[in-house]
């Protein structure tokens, strides 16, 4: 596991260190950039692949064979191979995917506020990506269980504002307690959260760190493609899979 870790995380920062331009005809093997991209089955074991910018890719060649599930998200590293094609905006050499913790937010109530936990979380970065919330946290863990990890709608708490959907990032560490930290990735489906009769939902999420209550403002905006490049997205560092 240590060794797959170091891999990722090699990779992701070579984002930084590779460039990838759209407008460059000549295409090389050698290029390669990551993303996080949402898996759309096509049938028959394929799929596409959707990057939050609104890019549809076609994986024309692959080096890793992957099942594809709807909605999954994951890191992608990948090839361009062509220009716009058939209905897709390039056709790519998937190098490698890596799946990330993909959830829907949950309803908190008194039935399962025990389980839901609520022990501190760091929220690193948080931002919506296409349908997305993508959340880079750390956590302490000390290797007794996997911890777990939801965005919840507390309905034991009344909300401040009718124009506002109040979430928590919650964390449960199953009371294993350690001072060491690992870094951790999700994305929960915010298409459940959609308002009639609306284009955009504010979201206001609370997390719980070490220091106190911290509060996170973000905008869902339906179908609106973020502009977000990946020099500007903080570069997830995937530790381990302790977390679900």
């Amino acid at each position: 596991m240590k060794k797959i870790n170091w891999v990722i995380a090699s990779l992701l920062m070579g984002v930084l260190l590779v460039s990838l331009s759209c407008d460059d005809k000549s295409r090389s093997l050698g290029n390669f950039g990551i993303d996080i991209a949402t898996v759309i089955p096509e049938g028959d074991n394929a799929y596409s692949l959707l990057l939050d910018n609104g890019k549809r890719l076609w994986p024309a060649a692959s080096a890793t064979r992957y099942a594809p599930t709807p909605g999954q998200r994951v890191f992608l590293n990948y090839t361009i191979l062509s220009e716009e094609m058939t209905g897709y905006d390039h056709y790519v050499r998937v190098n490698d995917m890596w799946n990330i913790l993909t959830k829907k937010a949950i309803e908190l109530n008194a039935q399962n506020a025990d389980s839901i936990g609520n022990d501190p979380v760091k929220a690193n970065a948080m931002w919506v990506g296409g349908d997305y919330l993508n959340v880079s946290f750390m956590f302490n863990y000390g290797g007794m269980q996997p911890h777990a990890i939801n965005l919840v709608n507390n309905q034991l708490e009344p909300g401040s504002d009718s124009k506002t959907i109040n979430l928590e990032f919650r964390h449960n560490a199953y009371y294993s307690h350690s001072s060491k930290l690992y870094e951790g990735f999700v994305c929960f489906d915010l298409r459940p959260l959609r308002v009639e009769n609306a284009d955009s939902v504010k979201l206001s999420i609370k997390v719980k760190e070490w220091t106190g209550n911290k509060i996170y403002d973000v905008v869902y905006r339906y179908n609106q493609q973020t502009g977000t490049t990946r020099a500007e997205m903080p570069i997830p560092v995937i530790s381990s899979n302790q977390y679900y």
